[in-house]
């Protein structure tokens, strides 16, 4: 599934910086008269909400005057952010099972002496807690202790899966700031040597390169704003189905205790 979301990211990237290069390419004269026209919107930024300007075309204008290769880096951090995000929801909601029917189902097994019952159960049942009561219930006949062992010991597995993803979320969060600010430093030195090459300070040379400046760093800190929202989000999702792995496997332990003969 990760594999197949990757891929969607991707085909995505490609789609859309293809898309901005045709608009670059289709109206020049339209992204030049935004660049020359940089001191009348830095004094009125809401000038582009107010014109009849689709947002999406607004959008476009956006990232091809912060620079379409530049801005395009930024914009792989979001799509790739996004991507994992979207399949780490998709399979942490997966892994919420019913705990207390799953409980019952293997109470209601042993209580017969049927181990195999129990343990068939577990394995029809998708999520963490039924993988690691199977792996309990392959060592009941070995005592409690080695029971209790292996719940802990894979419960750790199953929640090192859980977390799987997070660190390239985290990643992304950190890089595109740092892409932003990138982009600041390019934009002033671009205004730098437009300035020494005309030998004159002109405010639309100086407010040109420090739009481009601006416009990256807002660029980088949406990104990280957007996938940080995503990523406390997860990490609450893996709190909370970790909490109930832990409850569900002290339930079984108590279980094991219980009809262990």
């Amino acid at each position: 599934m990760k594999k197949f979301f990757m891929f969607l990211a991707v085909a995505g990237a490609l789609m859309l910086s293809a898309n901005f290069q045709a608009t670059a390419q289709d109206e020049p004269a339209s992204a030049t008269e935004v660049v020359t026209s940089a001191s009348d919107d830095a004094a009125n930024p809401f000038a582009a909400a107010k014109s009849d300007q689709p947002l999406h075309q607004a959008l476009k204008a956006k990232f091809i005057e912060g620079g379409a290769g530049f801005m395009a880096t930024v914009l792989l951090c979001l799509i790739f952010g996004l991507a994992i995000a979207i399949e780490r929801i998709i399979t942490l909601s997966l892994a919420q099972t019913n705990n207390k029917k799953l409980l019952n189902s293997v109470e209601e097994a042993l209580s017969k002496g049927d181990v195999e019952a129990a343990k068939e159960v577990c394995r029809n049942t998708r999520g963490p807690v039924a993988s690691i009561f199977y792996q309990g219930l392959l060592r009941m006949d070995q005592g409690v202790e080695n029971v209790e062992k292996a719940v802990v010991s894979y419960g750790s597995v199953q929640m090192a899966k859980l977390e799987n993803g997070l660190t390239w979320i985290s990643l992304f969060i950190g890089i595109a700031p740092m892409l932003g600010f990138m982009g600041t430093v390019i934009g002033l030195i671009q205004a730098f040597d437009a300035i020494e090459v005309a030998g004159d300070i002109s405010p639309a040379l100086v407010a040109g390169g420090m739009k481009v400046a601006l416009i990256t760093t807002v660029g980088g800190l949406i990104v990280a704003i957007i996938l940080q929202l995503f990523y406390n989000y997860l990490v609450s999702k893996i709190d909370t189905i970790t909490s109930s792995m832990e409850d569900a496997s002290i339930s079984l332990v108590d279980l094991v205790v219980k009809y262990q003969k």
